[in-house]
């Protein structure tokens, strides 16, 4: 008797069980269904063309006519290319002085905003500041153009006032690269700017005040209280950053020119002009893998340097 209690126990345990996990089961149906058009979506827009393009890349592909399979030709193509090597260096110069300006710059308007009392001269530094984040490349690019034309330019005729001759901004390959970086700097300085003033308007005020009782100046209070607490924020700017190096396009894209063009062109530029300017669809699918494999390699080191768990 003792040993069927128990056998039916358990029976109603496991049913128990059973049950609780069906109801389970019903209760996330909507939320997987509501799951289902991100699946789609990311199944037809990001992997089947990832997939498709290893197979164009092992081809001679044609837009019509026949598309021969030629193996890791294209792959070998674009590793001895050398422009592929020439761009690969101009994209680590250009991303590596954006990061290193780039990531400092915002700090010091943040800080320099966050000492100002009036609300309303901070509201609108702000506004200004961010204003050129909102704008695209086209326009920023096509009025940073004119202002340094040598020609009628607003910055050459400032100069000029000023006695001094015209400088050839985007015709000097060298200053043309340092005119890209400073726009590309100016243009996404205000969108981490407001975020490093979100994360300053979260600092505990008790910290402040417990370091002036121990006698501690502005410069302490900001090195010793601010920076600490700002180091996440720092952390999590730095990884969006370093993600986005190889990434640029746009504003080389816009602003090069024939003239510049050896010493701006990177590596998505390089994607560009093999696809659509030569027609070297396969090449290009190639030299596009091949970004990618340096961007995963890229986001290990990035994981290794900025660990998630401490964010």
């Amino acid at each position: 008797m003792a040993s069927t209690g128990l056998l039916h126990q358990h029976t109603n345990t496991s049913i128990q069980q059973r049950t609780r996990r069906l109801s389970k089961w019903k209760r996330a149906i909507p939320l997987y269904v509501m799951l289902l058009p991100t699946i789609a979506y990311f199944m037809a827009l990001t992997y089947y063309p990832l997939v498709h393009s290893v197979l164009i890349s092992m081809q001679d592909f044609n837009l019509i006519g026949t598309r021969p399979f030629v193996g890791i030709e294209n792959f070998r193509n674009v590793l001895t290319d050398p422009n592929f090597w020439v761009d690969f260096r101009n994209t680590l110069v250009l991303g590596v002085s954006m990061l290193g300006i780039g990531f400092v710059a915002p700090i010091i308007i943040a800080l320099s905003l966050n000492e100002l009392v009036q609300r309303w001269l901070k509201r609108s530094l702000q506004m200004i500041i961010y204003l050129p984040h909102l704008f695209s490349w086209v326009v920023v690019g096509g009025l940073w153009i004119q202002l340094l034309n040598p020609d009628g330019g607003l910055v050459n005729a400032v100069l000029n006032a000023l006695g001094m001759s015209s400088i050839q901004f985007m015709s000097d390959p060298n200053v043309a690269r340092w005119v890209i970086i400073l726009v590309s700097v100016w243009k996404d300085v205000g969108f981490n700017c407001v975020i490093y003033l979100a994360a300053l308007v979260g600092i505990n005020p008790e910290l402040y005040a417990s370091a002036q009782v121990d006698g501690a100046n502005c410069w302490q209070e900001t090195w010793y209280v601010t920076m600490p607490c700002l180091a996440r924020t720092m952390q999590i700017v730095g990884l969006l950053s370093i993600m986005g190096v190889l990434r640029m396009f746009d504003q080389i894209y816009v602003m090069r020119n024939a003239v510049i063009e050896p010493t701006v062109n990177v590596l998505m530029t390089y994607v560009y002009d093999q696809g659509f300017t030569q027609m070297n669809i396969g090449q290009a699918t190639a030299s596009a893998l091949i970004i990618l494999v340096f961007t995963l390699l890229l986001t290990v080191f990035t994981r290794r340097l900025v660990r998630y768990d401490t964010i």
